[in-house]
């Protein structure tokens, strides 16, 4: 009898281990996909920081950054993202002067290499060209550069420190254009402006500037060979202070949602 007894026991025993054994695994297994996970984080929402973000991005980039940054709050709820537009020497000085900001957006890789000290590694996002814009109808009938150098022609660029400016000064010199602005002004924006206004009756800017001007100006296309490429570095700050969440957005701004955005915006692939 104890003999008996003593088989059921253990084999009872047995049983209970055995059915005891997948619940253990189970929560082993479990343990360590937590493990896993923490240690190498994932793209997922719910792992990226939540965080007032400001951003400092080109003149350029105006309406479709506002569109962009919707697009992020929306994926990422509880992160506001504040854009501050400028002309990118313009935010330059303002990154050199220690404004408090998270992430920058230039409109040309110059202006970002003399901020080495200030910034992480930047990507490049988005590119551009140029187009003339011309008053509306475009009474003067400008078909390509070299219509500009006509002194009837009120010209307006934007300023030589200006990227846009840079660019301007570039093709120009190339097809030995010589043109005399009736003004320099601080950002692309603002050459837009002058020559929807009728300040001015032509002015260079980015062709993706243009696309909500309606009938407001004339898009005069120049030739890839006469043309510029202007390339849009992003990149976190090394004084901000919400690096992870920051980080994040510069990096999102390389995904295909964002490229979707950009690109129907008018922007060229990176």
């Amino acid at each position: 009898m104890l003999r008996t007894f003593t088989t059921r026991r253990t084999a009872a025993g047995l049983l209970a281990g055995a059915l005891l054994f997948p619940a253990l695994a189970a929560c082993s297994s479990n343990d360590t996909k937590d493990t896993g996970s923490s240690a190498t984080p994932s793209s997922s929402t719910s792992e990226v920081p939540k965080a007032n973000l400001t951003v400092l991005a080109a003149a350029s980039l105006t309406d479709v950054f506002k569109t962009a940054g919707a697009a992020y709050e929306k994926a990422h709820p509880g992160t506001k993202v504040t854009f501050s537009f400028a002309g990118s020497q313009e935010l330059a000085a303002q990154v050199k002067q220690g404004a408090p900001a998270d992430a920058l957006v230039t409109a040309d890789t110059k202006t970002m290499t003399g901020l080495l000290a200030q910034t992480n590694d930047p990507a490049i996002i988005a590119k551009n060209r140029l187009v003339i814009a011309t008053g509306k109808g475009n009474p003067f009938k400008v078909a390509g550069l070299k219509d500009l150098a006509d002194t009837k022609l009120k010209v307006v660029l934007a300023a030589p420190e200006v990227p846009v400016g840079r660019y301007s000064k570039q093709i120009l010199d190339a097809q030995k254009v010589e043109v005399k602005p009736v003004s320099q002004e601080p950002n692309v924006r603002a050459v837009l402006s002058k020559v929807e206004l009728g300040e001015a009756d032509a002015g260079l800017v980015y062709k993706t500037d243009t696309l909500k001007s309606g009938d407001k100006v004339v898009v005069v296309e120049i030739p890839d060979a006469e043309n510029a490429v202007a390339s849009y570095p992003a990149v976190t700050l090394k004084a901000s202070k919400n690096a992870a969440a920051a980080d994040a957005f510069v990096k999102w701004l390389s995904t295909p949602e964002a490229q979707k955005i950009l690109q129907d915006a008018g922007f060229q692939k990176p």
